[in-house]
């Protein structure tokens, strides 16, 4: 269980200025009820207001926003704020409680007078005690004589009695809302007077919007360096994983293609020429499906990485000949698929040459899930104001306008009747682009499918 509040004493401040108390303790060690004579208090009157000077508070006031705003950590931040507040308002002692997200308890956040072991430990519900109760009410709570109100709670080992004579307390809200609860509190007794309770109030509210939006950039930075510390994890994990099943891949490739292998015929007929043509088509399948894997590992090393290793190795490529030579390469993937070139012209890009022949497999690899059968895939070319672009058409389903930059998430996919997909590969294929200067995108194709369009440097065109 948490322990509960330490060192805290109060009495609400109602509208005809007549003060009430309340008080909690922690659980620290055991707690012991301040000697009371009469367990029912007779309200104490809140003493007039003694001359103010407004310039002092203001210059106050501007002094503690300077400090605050210019801390360098957040535990820096919350000793300016007790240690100003302290000294403005001439206490021994400065507390502040932060609610806590779920908006059950206050912690214990900084302290100039109390056993500072406690921050970060020491905690109340919302509602007990002194501090709970300005929380609750959003109102102010002073207690003239902490020892004459039976409802304050000491705590062995925390609280100090040279530092709990009188206490103020008031609540930090920001937007509407209380996100925590600033004390003071003094060694001899002390009567609060209204203008006290003003300028401790004004503090509290200068302070709120400072403490919590700095609470919330701390919470932030905290969720973004777990997600990075995620992500790089993942990153390792995956990195690992692939490499270790290159080896297996290339020793399943190797046995493939010693079970192909048959007898030479020498001139004469196979006896048995189904069978060997079934053997043939196993063994095509399967490179099929090895060549798959490779380029599965290849898209997923590739997805974890926020840019390839080596910068990209520019050159020029003449377009026609690399297109025909991935082609003839990538057989096998697309022999169930009308491959053909479009219109195109001669034409040479500035490009990675390793790079641009994985951007485009990738492309050719989604038309090949995603298109039925016997359907047509189509590459085509073209110069547009000094940059090539090159086309990947397809004559599958299609894509619709909300999913056209949703597609290139890493293992964001579309779930179809015709295949699914890892969700890398597109992804891969943009950061691919990207590294040598490029961009892709995604369009309606003119057969009513998906268009996917490289777009890169053209280096000469004839």
């Amino acid at each position: 269980m948490a322990p509960r509040l330490a060192g805290e004493m109060a009495s609400t401040t109602s509208d005809d200025a007549r003060p009430t108390a309340a008080a909690g303790g922690t659980g620290a060690g055991p707690a012991e009820r301040a000697p009371v004579d009469d367990p029912r208090h007779d309200p104490v009157p809140i003493p007039p207001a003694a001359p103010r000077d407004a310039v002092a508070e203001l210059r106050f006031l501007h002094q503690i926003l300077r400090l605050a705003t210019t801390a360098r950590t957040w535990e820096e931040l919350l000793e300016t704020v007790v240690d100003g507040t302290r000294d403005a308002l001439h206490a021994s002692v400065s507390s502040l409680y932060l609610l806590d997200r779920d908006g059950e308890r206050l912690t214990l956040a900084a302290t100039n007078g109390l056993d500072r072991h406690h921050i970060g430990r020491t905690t109340i519900r919302l509602g007990e005690g002194i501090t709970g109760g300005v929380a609750a009410s959003r109102q102010p709570i002073a207690i003239p004589d902490v020892r004459a109100d039976d409802r304050f709670l000491w705590v062995r080992g925390l609280d100090q009695r040279r530092f709990v004579a009188s206490m103020l307390s008031v609540p930090l809200t920001w937007r509407d809302q209380v996100v925590g609860v600033l004390n003071v509190q003094t060694e001899v007794q002390r009567d609060f007077t209204v203008d006290d309770i003003a300028q401790l109030s004004a503090i509290a509210d200068l302070l709120a919007g400072i403490v919590e939006k700095g609470r919330l950039q701390r919470e932030a930075e905290a969720q973004v360096a777990q997600l990075q510390a995620l992500d790089h994890a993942r990153s390792e994990l995956i990195a690992l994983v692939t490499h270790e099943l290159r080896t297996p891949l290339a020793v399943v490739r190797a046995y493939t293609d010693l079970l192909s292998e048959e007898p030479p015929l020498d001139g004469r007929a196979s006896r048995d020429p189904m069978r060997r043509a079934t053997r043939a088509a196993w063994h095509t399948g399967t490179l099929e499906q090895i060549e798959r894997l490779d380029r599965l590992v290849d898209a997923i090393l590739e997805s974890v990485r926020v840019v390839p290793d080596q910068p990209a190795d520019l050159q020029t490529i003449d377009l026609h000949r690399l297109v025909e030579e991935m082609l003839a390469d990538v057989a096998p993937l697309l022999h169930r698929h009308r491959t053909l070139l479009g219109t195109t012209r001669p034409l040479s890009v500035v490009a990675d040459p390793a790079r641009l022949r994985q951007v485009l497999e990738h492309l050719l690899e989604n038309a090949v899930k995603y298109a039925p059968p016997e359907s047509r895939i189509e590459l085509d070319w073209s110069l547009v104001e000094g940059v090539a672009r090159i086309g990947v058409s397809d004559e599958g389903p299609g894509i619709p306008p909300e999913w056209r930059e949703r597609i290139f998430e890493p293992y964001a996919r579309r779930e179809t009747n015709t295949a699914r997909g890892s969700g890398i590969g597109l992804y891969a294929a943009r950061r691919l682009a990207e590294s040598m200067g490029g961009r892709l995108w995604c369009e309606p194709a003119a057969t009513g499918g998906a268009r996917f369009v490289l777009a890169l440097p053209a280096a000469a065109a004839a």
